[in-house]
This record gives C-alpha cells, structure tokens and sequence, in this order.
C-alpha cells in the first residue's frame, strides 16, 4: 500500500492523534515537513492519500510553499486520492477547490460544542453522533466549494466541516492529544491574552480542566471520522 502523507506546517501542529489511528490499522505514512523546508511532492498518486494539519499561518499569506500544495491539492482530487484537512489544513483544500477563507466574526480557541448537520451523507461520516465538544484554534474560516456537503457547525462558526466524496475538510480539531493541548497553550499565550475577552475563546486552564473529560470523547469521534475516510484510500 502507498504511505498517507501528512503535511506540517509548524512544530507544534503535527498529525498528533491521527498517527497514532494510522499507526494502529497499519497504515503507513510519511511525514512532509514544510516547517523544515521539505519539498512539496508533485505527484499526489505516489500517496494513497493526503493530509494536511494546522497551522499558525492563514492560507491567503504570501508563502511560497502554498503556490506548491494549492496545485497539488488539485491534482488529488482530479485523480480521486483522498483528501483530509484539518484547520488550516482544510482552508487549504477550500481555497485548492475554489472557496474562499476570510476572518470569522471572532476567534474560537479551546474546547466548544458543534453541532452535525442533519442530511443523510453527515450521519454516514458521523454514524450515531449527533453533536460532541470538539477543540478549536482559528481565526478565520472557509466557504463551501462547489458541490460541498456540509457536516458541522458550531455557534460560532457556521462551517465546522465538510464533505465532497470521499475528501474531509474539518476546521475544528479532531486530531488533539494531551501534549498537543498543553503546547498550543504556552505557544499562544499571548493570543490567548489578546483574545481573552472574545465569548469563544477559553483560558489555558480552563482548557486543561476540561481535556481529561473531553479528550475521550474526541478520539472516539475521530475514530469514527478516520474509519470513513480510510474506506477512499488508494490501495
């Protein structure tokens, strides 16, 4: 089988939970780190499919690795290799296939609760879950692209999630562990104080306070999300 590669844009922002998904069904993967100067892959069929994590920086920034991975994003979805975006990962799909990323009306940072929409392709991606508390980080958000199924929302943040095919945009974090919690904190600091008085943005400790309760719930909704989506892979 081709390895899944996985695109890190930071440090701090790697494919956390979702390798240790991978790792566990014996998918294999590569990790491209764009943080380090990692070419952009030109191909996308060398890869059985590709993901693409978050990141501090917006997609509308004047970088020169996003000329490389708009066009590659392309490519995939012109030659059905699944897609999966996670924050930035997943404006980076939108803006590949035609939407638009802009500011959100304000920033959400820390643990929410988002809602899944109520159509029949939402309940095959999300099975019995109906709305979950998932963790959030953004400051902007996407528009749908042409033939986008839309799969989540929160009260914040109209479009959480979508669907065309078998590609997963995702702009709330299902990929979160513990470690990544607690790094994202002392890296956003003071975002967190500039941001401290926006209603969807928590403090660091309140995050914390609340991860040993939600972080399960989170997996268990990742689980399910990563189950669907390996059903596309490339073999």
């Amino acid at each position: 089988m081709k390895p899944v590669a996985i695109f890190r844009h930071i440090p701090t922002e790697g494919a956390g939970y979702f390798a240790d998904f991978l790792n566990q069904h014996a998918i294999p993967w590569v990790l491209i780190r764009i943080d380090e100067g990692d070419p952009v892959p030109q191909n996308s069929r060398e890869y059985s499919g590709l993901v693409f994590m978050g990141g501090t920086m917006s997609v509308n920034d004047d970088l020169p690795w996003i000329l490389f991975v708009l066009p590659l994003i392309r490519d995939a979805f012109a030659h059905d290799i699944p897609l999966l975006g996670h924050c930035l990962g997943a404006q980076l799909i939108s803006k590949a296939l035609g939407g638009v990323v802009d500011k959100n009306p304000v920033k959400e940072i820390g643990w929410g609760k988002v809602e899944v929409s109520d159509n029949d392709i939402a309940r095959e991606w999300f099975g019995d879950i109906r709305s979950f508390h998932s963790f959030h980080w953004h400051g902007e958000t996407f528009s749908l692209p042409q033939g986008a199924i839309h799969l989540l929302s929160s009260a914040y943040c109209e479009n959480q999630a979508y669907t065309i095919g078998k590609h997963l945009a995702l702009q709330c974090h299902v990929e979160m562990t513990g470690n990544m919690i607690s790094e994202w904190c002392e890296a956003g600091k003071q975002e967190l104080a500039d941001s401290a008085n926006s209603p969807a943005v928590q403090s660091a400790l309140e995050m914390h306070d609340q991860s040993q309760a939600k972080l399960p719930e989170l997996h268990r909704v990742a689980n399910q999300l990563y189950r669907h989506w390996l059903h596309g892979l490339s073999h």
